[in-house]
């Protein structure tokens, strides 16, 4: 059975990024995407949603055009490639999407671990300000646990990016989960795109979520209003003295959201702000 989409599409000045981003943040029903051209102001917003009425609306509020795309045409809705993402010393972030291509990133990246994601459907290429954060600190949380086995969970895997690059750093045990079942099946596709097989993808609310184990590392790239009803739960998936990295969450919200986190257990180290985003890094006490 072939599953359609609609796509809502307009073209913007990139000033506006951080307010198409802050518009559309927190709705699950909706995926945004920005992309940018090489030596250009101008950016195209899209976003995809299961139902028509739902870009419909917002092309009476916004003006645009809306479409309909079938599932076996995503690889094609992003044409234009996306500019290399170094992490620290250790990752890069591609667009490849071909063996061939990975091959070539790899020859061109040498003594980094090239992690390949397309830029298809907004589930996180790691060009976003959160997902880009979370990822240099995963590699400083690595780093610190390299001399042990050590384990990690993603919660709101999206792509899969952070679960496969946990893996690369070296995670001897990785468990993935979203709520929405295509980005799991695309965290899949990335995960064996990528050659970091055993990592484990499941669909899975964290609201309704009791968890049966803990992991050294636990991120959780989701959105304020989620984390903030979730933490007591995601707390406790967090090994004593692990980490939490948590993001996703607007500025405006980080203060409020943050001491959510503190009533159930963590100490934040670190707090990060990158434009209208928060990013932190903290450790259950």
């Amino acid at each position: 059975m072939i599953m359609a989409m609609f796509v809502w599409s307009k073209l913007s000045s990139e000033k506006w990024s951080d307010a198409w981003e802050e518009r559309f943040s927190g709705n699950p029903a909706l995926n945004l995407v920005l992309t940018t051209f090489p030596a250009k102001t101008t950016i195209r917003v899209e976003v995809y949603a299961d139902k028509k009425k739902d870009v419909v609306a917002i092309q009476k509020e916004w003006g645009g055009s809306v479409r309909e795309v079938k599932q076996q045409n995503w690889a094609a809705l992003s044409k234009e490639p996306m500019p290399s993402i170094p992490v620290r010393d250790r990752l890069v972030i591609v667009s490849a999407r071909t063996e061939a291509e990975v091959k070539k990133e790899q020859k061109a990246h040498p003594g980094r671990e090239v992690i390949a994601i397309p830029a298809d459907m907004a589930f996180g290429t790691g060009h976003h300000a959160t997902t880009a954060t979370v990822l240099r600190m995963m590699v400083d949380a690595a780093d610190a646990l390299e001399a042990q086995s050590w384990s990690m969970a993603d919660l709101g895997c999206g792509s899969g990016i952070l679960a496969i690059a946990a893996r690369k750093l070296g995670a001897a045990k990785v468990w993935g989960c979203d709520f929405d079942p295509k980005a799991v099946s695309v965290s899949k596709e990335n995960a064996e795109r990528n050659a970091t097989l055993g990592i484990k993808f499941t669909k899975l609310d964290v609201l309704t979520w009791e968890p049966k184990e803990q992991w050294d590392i636990v991120a959780a790239n989701i959105f304020a209003d989620i984390l903030e009803q979730g933490f007591p739960q995601i707390v406790r998936s967090v090994k004593p003295g692990g980490v939490l990295l948590a993001s996703g969450i607007l500025k405006t919200q980080a203060p409020a959201c943050l001491k959510v986190a503190e009533r159930c257990g963590i100490r934040w180290d670190r707090v990060l702000t990158k434009g209208k985003w928060t990013t932190a890094m903290g450790r259950r006490v």
